[in-house]
């Protein structure tokens, strides 16, 4: 690695204009998801079977991506196996306890895939940025935050963190299309327009993190997300090559044949059936 690159290690360019990429064609995209989603099942049957414990972490800017991400990633597999974890604004009682209390009754026991959609980073970002917490508290966090992942990764979880990065000029124009979409409208919330404006402050807060987390135990692994389509394709693949799964052997299934009806007779009963303004479909 250069001087240069080292230099660079921690700190994602801040690129006010997305690069110039043809945007991939949804046909394409539906085409590798649907492989990788084959993937995902075969990775969460070896999880089942082993009792491996994986953590995933997602952070990043508002608008990066992260929901979507998550999303695809959990559609064709078992809520059983992956277990989606995003916590809201900490009660009183949560604010009294140890920072890391409330996450760590929240990783996987064996046979488990959880995924934080935003985890204990929260005090390293927007917590930092927005005042909650003293710079104190956060400087302490940033110290402490890779013993403790240490010793997760010690216990045997295999922790992977993601950094999603979108650019300025990105992110504007997904905020605009949420005011102007009525299925998008509850992604604004008063908070997301609060931290717009402090750009540069979420990446001075980013780059501390990045800086002070970025452990040989616990890396972290940043993906541009300015296209959302290529950006999910490459983080899932990603995120399946830091698993050594094995795909199972297939079972021979066969349905077996229904019993006799033994006289059954369909009950006469007053059922209310649905208007079918699309046709029916019986």
């Amino acid at each position: 690695m250069s001087k240069k690159e080292k230099k660079n290690k921690h700190h994602p360019k801040d690129t006010g204009q997305a690069a110039p990429v043809e945007r991939m064609k949804r046909v394409e995209y539906e085409r590798e998801m649907r492989r990788l989603h084959g993937e995902l099942v075969a990775m969460q049957e070896w999880v089942k079977a082993t009792g491996t414990k994986i953590c995933v972490v997602f952070e990043g800017r508002d608008t990066a991506g992260k929901g979507g991400t998550i999303k695809r990633i959990t559609e064709r597999v078992s809520p059983r196996v992956f277990r989606v974890v995003a916590l809201p604004t900490p009660t009183e009682r949560e604010k009294s306890q140890m920072y890391a209390q409330r996450y760590i009754a929240r990783l996987p026991a064996g046979g488990e895939v959880v995924i934080f959609d935003r985890s204990w980073y929260n005090r390293a970002g927007v917590e930092r940025v927005m005042g909650f917490c003293t710079p104190e508290d956060s400087e302490r966090f940033l110290e402490i935050v890779p013993t403790w992942e240490k010793a997760m990764v010690d216990s045997g979880i295999l922790l992977l963190k993601y950094w999603l990065e979108v650019s300025p000029d990105e992110q504007t124009r997904r905020l605009e299309s949420r005011i102007h979409d009525p299925r998008k409208i509850w992604k604004l919330s008063d908070m997301d327009l609060k931290s717009y404006s402090r750009w540069n402050e979420y990446s001075r807060a980013r780059d501390a993190m990045l800086a002070a987390t970025d452990t040989s135990w616990a890396p972290w692994f940043i993906a541009y997300t300015d296209d959302k389509k290529r950006a999910r394709l490459n983080i899932i693949t990603h995120l399946l090559s830091q698993v050594p799964y094995e795909p199972l052997k297939p079972r021979d299934i066969k349905l077996p044949k229904r019993r006799a009806e033994n006289g059954y007779l369909a009950a006469d009963l007053p059922l209310r059936f649905i208007p079918t303004p699309y046709g029916d479909v019986r």
